[in-house]
């Protein structure tokens, strides 16, 4: 018997935006409801063996290099395809929502690639999911320009060979979009951005001498690059265009990912780009998956653990080494800082440590790196420059003296640094000021200087609900208890309310935001993700 006709998407508790019958055609939502048939099974599926190895972790409390995938590791025959001309200069990226702003400044921004982000800079609104979307087709079509309304200032694209290559970030795999469905189970919100990208705007970019280029996060196993390779498989076919014109470049910000790295570049050959190193969510994900690891997992105040500590250390070294073994790029971290209008002393300050950060990057050998603020971008290309010069990259720097044993990775006590009170009134700070914004539609927020997205609000409460669950005493003598917790949030929210005022105050949400922070922190069953029951709240 023939397969079903895949039924049609149907859009539910949606508000109808303006243009949007220009995203939403009936052609491209064809091919989305193409993408949840095949795929979504699958995904599934994965998000299934996620729990299982989750539950192995907390029986044995270590990760190894995969046995049945050594063979992989072994052979030096195999490389990623050759990167596209348009790809092969990486050395500053600058990440940024699709707002209308972000899209003319991040393209002007004087960076090789901008990380167009529909996954943690992003709130996902239907207005975000779908105007982000128009945003990119109406940039690539040069029909963009945006005047602040509070400022009168204008802003329009820069010559064609001036502007940024496009990077495009869909959701993780664990994020449904309510608003699309089909038979009343929603699609993946991987699938929804990648197919209405993709669907749109693959011809469009090869005409550009560019192409369909993406950034996969959140990715736990080679098991699931595999399934976006098929994805990338069955979509070049359905819209014809040739096999291996897509790239993908993997975050491999979990800790299962650290010991697949190889493994998730050889599912993903014909169509891989590179690697990148993403620290906060690397963080977050160790926290999550060694929770109950003991005293010896437990990690100190973020700020405290630079990429300069040796688990760090181990796992940017070996993602250099592994990429350049395969003909991969190396993307390096995030630079979060945002410069003050106010303070040049703390300009000064940063713009010294982000130099240092760079510099240390370039000089391991990764071939580009990440911004948050147009103002870092020379910064880093400096760093950069210093030691590719005219060459693109340096993958031809194979690293071969790193040498990474699986417990270096995880040897978090190898930190000398321990969990501080100050750290955890700054983890409920920021994640207050981050969630209180994401709930109005915010994913990028720039709070005490720092440019933060919801990676950052993942470690803040992973970090409160580690600590607690730890019984950490802090150097003041307190323990990290529940109440302690709530002392200290109810003491932040008294102190936004001073500092923005009471009719401010009110009409945010401030105590949802509040409220949603103690439940992630404090709950005893750990929330795998904090965007699932905040999403329950986007409206």
């Amino acid at each position: 018997m023939s397969a079903l006709a895949p039924s049609p998407l149907a859009i539910v508790d949606a508000e109808p935006l303006p243009r949007q019958e220009e995203v939403l055609t009936d052609a491209a939502l064809a091919f989305v409801a193409e993408l949840h048939r095949l795929f979504t099974p699958r995904r599934d599926e994965l998000l299934a063996r996620r729990a299982e190895r989750r539950a192995e972790i907390a029986r044995t409390s270590t990760l190894d290099f995969l046995p049945e995938t050594a063979a992989i590791r072994e052979d030096d025959s195999w490389k990623v395809a050759q990167a596209p001309a348009a790809l092969d200069d990486r050395r500053v990226e600058i990440t940024g929502p699709t707002d209308r702003k972000m899209t003319i400044n991040a393209l002007n921004s004087g960076a090789k690639v901008w990380l167009a982000d529909f996954e943690d800079a992003s709130a996902p609104t239907w207005e975000n999911v779908i105007l982000g979307q128009l945003n990119l087709t109406d940039a690539y079509e040069r029909r963009i320009d945006f005047t602040d309304e509070r400022t009168g200032k204008s802003y329009a694209l820069k010559g064609a060979d001036e502007l940024a290559t496009v990077v495009m970030r869909p959701r993780g795999w664990h994020l449904d979009e309510r608003h699309l469905q089909v038979d009343g189970k929603p699609v993946p919100g991987a699938l929804v951005d990648f197919g209405l990208y993709f669907f749109h705007n693959a011809k469009r970019l090869i005409e550009l001498g560019k192409g369909p280029y993406f950034y996969l996060p959140k990715t736990e196993s080679y098991l699931e690059a595999r399934l976006w390779n098929d994805i990338f498989v069955f979509a070049q076919d359905y819209v014809g265009i040739p096999q291996g014109t897509v790239r993908a470049t993997v975050l491999i910000e979990t800790i299962t990912a650290a010991y697949q790295m190889e493994e998730i570049l050889y599912e993903l050959r014909d169509h891989a780009s590179g690697l990148n190193a993403g620290r906060w969510d690397y963080l977050f994900s160790i926290v999550k998956n060694f929770r109950d690891g003991g005293s010896k997992f437990v990690l100190p105040d973020r700020n405290l653990v630079t990429m300069t500590a040796p688990f760090m250390r181990a796992y940017t070294e070996l993602l250099v080494r592994t990429c350049h073994k395969r003909g991969a790029h190396a993307i390096g971290g995030m630079a979060a800082f945002i410069p003050s209008r106010k303070d040049a002393e703390v300009n000064k300050v940063a713009f010294e440590k982000v130099k240092n950060d760079k510099d240390r990057e370039a000089g391991d050998g990764f071939d580009g790196s990440w911004v948050a603020h147009p103002d870092l971008v020379p910064i880093a290309m400096k760093s950069f420059d210093a030691v590719l010069g005219d060459k693109p990259n340096q993958k031809d720097r194979l690293r071969e003296d790193v040498k990474v044993a699986p417990e270096d990775l995880i040897a978090i006590d190898s930190l000398d640094a321990k969990p501080t009170y100050d750290g955890l009134v700054n983890a409920v700070q920021v994640g207050i000021r981050y969630i209180e914004a994401w709930l109005r539609g915010l994913g990028a927020v720039a709070i005490f200087n720092l440019m933060e997205d919801a990676a950052t609000a993942e470690i803040s409460r992973s970090q409160i609900w580690q600590w607690i669950n730890a019984g950490v005493v802090f150097e003041t003598g307190q323990t990290a208890t529940a109440d302690l917790a709530r002392e200290v949030a109810a003491a932040e929210l008294d102190a936004i309310r001073a500092e923005i005022g009471d009719e401010a105050f009110a009409a945010g949400k401030w105590q949802q935001a509040h409220d949603l922070l103690l439940q992630v922190s404090l709950d005893a069953d750990y929330a795998d993700f904090l965007t699932l029951p905040a999403y329950e709240q986007l409206r």
